[in-house]
């Protein structure tokens, strides 16, 4: 390769733009805005949940799901292995289990040496907060030793609750609002969720 055709592609290389923002060449390495925006904690985290990655079991109604992902660094590209993430969320009822030892749709798994998670658990259902129906959505609590730890919640595209739901509605919410895919010709349905950790 020339070295003039070298130096083209590594530039459009360093400034890339992708869907969640830019990376760019800075004095301390590779940076990035590409962060995934945090989001309300809210009152019923429990610390101390089993490390599964199946949230399911016999009895539980709902749909069934892949939650999948990859976790990646400060600069927008580099896999983090080891990360621990968390996540937890209501039945279809709308209730969370605040108390048994069960830790019902709650759970924790490190990511692997590729950056990649996932849970088998089910979609959430709705619950009331004050007048309005909170849309849909799964807690995650994400923690790595060398970037900022991350709480956020994902939402689903398509919700009719979203719109006057005084966090999924604000515009930092937007990349986490998304699609349910079908994953395969079975039927099994699917939703990814890279996260974008910020540098401490």
């Amino acid at each position: 390769m020339r070295r003039k055709d070298f130096l083209k592609k590594t530039t459009l290389a360093i400034c890339s733009i992708s869907a969640f923002g830019m990376v760019k060449k800075g004095e301390d390495g590779f940076v990035g805005d590409c962060d995934t925006t945090n989001d309300i904690l809210g009152p019923f985290y429990r610390a101390e949940a089993p490390l599964r990655q199946d949230l399911t079991y016999a009895g539980l109604s709902g749909s069934v799901i892949t939650l999948q992902g990859t976790v990646y660094g400060a600069d927008c590209v580099t896999p983090l292995p080891n990360t621990l993430v968390e996540i937890w969320h209501c039945n279809t009822e709308g209730e969370y289990d605040n108390d048994s030892s069960a830790f019902r749709q709650r759970g924790k798994w490190y990511s692997d040496q590729n950056g990649k998670y996932s849970f088998k658990t089910i979609l959430p259902g709705k619950y009331l907060n004050g007048q309005l129906y909170r849309p849909a959505h799964i807690h995650f609590r994400v923690t790595e030793k060398n970037s900022r730890e991350l709480v956020s919640q994902l939402y689903f595209q398509g919700d009719p609750h979203i719109e006057k739901d005084r966090w999924a509605s604000q515009e930092k919410a937007t990349r986490r609002i998304l699609p349910i895919a079908l994953e395969d010709t079975q039927g099994n349905l699917a939703v990814t969720f890279d996260i974008y950790l910020g540098a401490v």
